[in-house]
């Protein structure tokens, strides 16, 4: 759950690295709550099958818009590309699946020009972020 929250603090921040369990926490946190928000939804009458959501799911939607392209903009400057790959997911079908390739990297070790490597700053079996 840290690595869920600690993405949300960082919710506009474009600059930096993300480590690939920071970015995969994200996503998974995002799953599990859309789907909560989901039957909620369903249960409350609020869900429009027209629009694959209900209004929860749309407000949690919009309020983690900004903070999921910033995390996948870290995570791409981890392994070293411009987060204008991000851009990638416009192409139709290959784009997505090529974006979620990238996503799958492993960090780039040592610094890059877009930042020290977020692994150098935790040991291995150290304590989650705070």
């Amino acid at each position: 759950m840290n690595w869920y929250l600690q993405a949300l603090k960082k919710y506009t921040v474009f600059t930096g690295r993300s480590r690939r369990k920071e970015y995969w926490f994200f996503v998974l946190f995002n799953i599990l709550v859309s789907m909560a928000f989901a039957v909620v939804d369903y249960f409350t009458g609020t869900y429009s099958a027209s629009y694959g959501m209900g209004l929860l799911g749309g407000l949690y939607a919009l309020g983690v818009f900004l903070p999921a392209i910033a995390v996948t903009i870290r995570r791409l400057h981890d392994t070293d590309r411009s987060g204008w790959w991000i851009l990638i997911v416009l192409v139709p079908i290959i784009g997505g699946i090529w974006l979620l390739v990238l996503m799958l990297f492993d960090s780039q070790p040592g610094d890059n020009k877009y930042g020290p490597s977020p692994k150098a700053d935790q040991p291995v079996g150290a304590a989650l972020p705070t």
